[in-house]
């Protein structure tokens, strides 16, 4: 049994995530935890609200409650909605734990001693009219890159380009909106990167396994231009990590806190130690995923997110890792993904545009929008979202294909031979024939899905749905029952267990309908087909079963119209 230890972006904590934000991170990495647990692996599936940083005191102030109170309310929100969407975290925690402040205060402490921490006086915006120092994500203007009138001072949400507020054209106070600015001296930490570049660069090297995506990214941010840049790790906020070493008081540092990017990958150590205390577990229960000497060697650590998280993944954060000296896990595989459009334009939980999570379930379950964004999953290139596609993707792929197959097989079963798995008859041709594409087949998904190819995944998972459907039709039990009873009993026994076979290989898409097949099939046996021809063999002559209600309705041109009218602005 291997171990997995796999950890997604951090959602930030200032609102309710789109939909783009989940394909980016949250529910690939699902799959491969779900996939993972169910052919018997050992999996530690973390991961938090990022809660440190601008977005959170900007929200928080327009909210108008204290910064910590907006923080807990919102982390409760997005822990029930990533509950509505069946993300199996084995745990979802907090960036403001003390696990965190304390352990980002070890690495800082750690770094220091290494001399890769450097005291920099930095020349840093100044709001007059707010009378205080504005961190990057407090000031707004025009992206001296792609024109962008929207753009932060840290990040272009247009173009990607990474910026310093400086960069801006006609710069304004995100808190005022005041042109008021002049740029002040300040006195920083700054994390010497450039000192790890050839270890970073080597580092990156070992990833043959990468996807192109996320080494073209970091290869550019290590070799484009200057090369890798030195990086700020403090800022003048009241909201965070306090700036020490290790436990003791920082000279020069009182009043600032660590920055949110320096702070952020650190929770995913820190989550794991949240794990265990959560579950009366000691240190030791959460060292051996991260700590080399404790255990941690023999472990997978997979790590998911949106292509504009892959900088401080694949540089920053190992670099703090590095840096340390000490025998942490570094991440063996980072999975990244491009962006998932809106119907013509971009997902932007900063301007409201699109469908959030919230809104999501309360239109449809969950299993709808997990099968239509794991299938259009943006791998090789960005996708969009239309409504179109995601009736036409609905009512083909989970209503006529599996809810029809599931439909028709345990109502003929029903009507001729009662609710119980009928005995008689054998295996054919035709069968032994299935029996082989389906074995091929489950080989096949399995390989997609250790590759993380998630597109792939889907496409191999569909056609076993429709080689069952195939089978059906070819075979027609309700044909042959007429002159060989017996036959089609094999036929109907056969294709009952063929819906065992597609819960157990559905539940990391579709997780919900996989609980409702096995319910109608009254089983709880979920082990992994290793042996396809036993595994359709499964369910015993005279096992009962029941008729399940509908897996999942077709979307009505009318309910699409709806919606697409519904969605079309920005939310309020």
């Amino acid at each position: 049994m291997a171990r997995i230890l796999i950890t997604s972006a951090l959602p930030y904590i200032n609102g309710i995530k789109h939909l783009g934000n989940l394909i980016g991170s949250q529910l690939p990495a699902d799959l491969f935890a779900r996939f993972q647990r169910g052919i018997g692996n050992e999996v530690l599936f973390l991961c938090a609200t990022d809660e440190h940083g601008t977005p959170a005191e900007l929200a928080a102030a327009k909210a108008d409650k204290p910064v910590a109170d907006y923080c807990a309310e919102m982390h409760e929100v997005q822990a029930k909605i990533a509950q509505g969407f069946g993300l199996s975290f084995d745990h979802f925690g907090r960036s403001s734990s003390d696990a965190n402040h304390a352990l980002t205060q070890h690495f800082a402490g750690k770094l220091a001693d290494a001399g890769l921490i450097s005291e920099v006086a930095d020349r840093q915006v100044y709001s007059n009219a707010d009378g205080r120092f504005l961190p990057d994500r407090y000031v707004e203007g025009t992206c001296p890159n792609c024109g962008y009138e929207r753009a932060r001072g840290d990040q272009c949400e247009e173009c990607t380009k990474q910026l310093d507020p400086t960069d801006l054209i006609e710069p304004r106070s995100a808190i005022s909106g005041s042109t008021d600015l002049e740029v002040r001296e300040t006195k920083h930490l700054f994390l010497r990167q450039s000192e790890l570049r050839d270890q970073l660069d080597a580092w990156i090297d070992s990833k043959a396994d990468w996807p192109v995506l996320t080494t073209s990214i970091a290869k550019k941010w290590l070799h484009d231009g200057d090369g890798l840049q030195d990086r700020g790790i403090t800022r003048d906020l009241d909201w965070g990590v306090s700036v020490k070493k290790g436990d003791q008081p920082w000279d020069g540092m009182e009043g600032k806190v660590f920055y949110v990017w320096f702070d952020a990958p650190i929770e995913y150590i820190a989550c794991a130690k949240e794990w265990a205390e959560a579950n009366g577990k000691d240190d030791t229960a959460w060292e051996r995923w991260w700590r080399t000497d404790k255990g941690a060697d023999d472990v997978r650590y997979v790590q998911f997110m949106g292509k504009d998280n892959v900088p401080f993944h694949t540089l920053s954060f190992p670099a703090t890792i590095l840096g340390s000296g000490e025998p942490w896990k570094m991440v063996d595989h980072l999975k990244s993904f491009n962006y998932l459009n809106y119907d013509g334009g971009q997902f932007s939980t900063s301007q409201g545009r699109g469908v959030f999570m919230d809104q999501a379930l309360e239109l449809l379950p969950s299993d709808y929008w997990r099968w239509w964004l794991l299938s259009h999953a943006p791998e090789s290139s960005d996708s969009e979202f239309t409504w179109e596609n995601f009736q036409q993707s609905v009512n083909k792929d989970l209503a006529d294909v599996l809810g029809n197959f599931v439909s028709r097989i345990t109502k003929f079963c029903r009507s001729k031979f009662t609710e119980v798995v009928p005995a008689g008859g054998s295996f054919g041709e035709q069968e032994a024939a299935l029996i082989a594409d389906l074995t091929k087949r489950v080989r096949a998904y399995e390989g997609h899905m250790e590759a993380m190819d998630v597109r792939k995944s889907a496409q191999e998972l569909r056609a076993i749905w429709v080689a069952g459907n195939e089978y059906l039709q070819s075979a027609a039990p309700w044909s042959t029952f007429k002159t060989d009873p017996e036959q089609a009993a094999a036929q109907v026994r056969l294709g009952l267990n063929l819906i065992r076979l597609y819960a157990v290989l559905s539940a990391p898409f579709i997780p919900d309908a996989t609980d409702k097949m096995m319910t109608a099939l009254n089983s709880d046996d979920r082990s992994w087909p290793t042996d396809v021809a036993a595994f359709l063999s499964g369910l015993p002559d005279g096992h009962a079963f029941t008729v399940p209600d509908v897996l999942f309705a077709k979307i009505a041109d009318e309910q699409r119209e709806e919606w697409q009218a519904k969605f079309s602005g920005t939310r309020d």
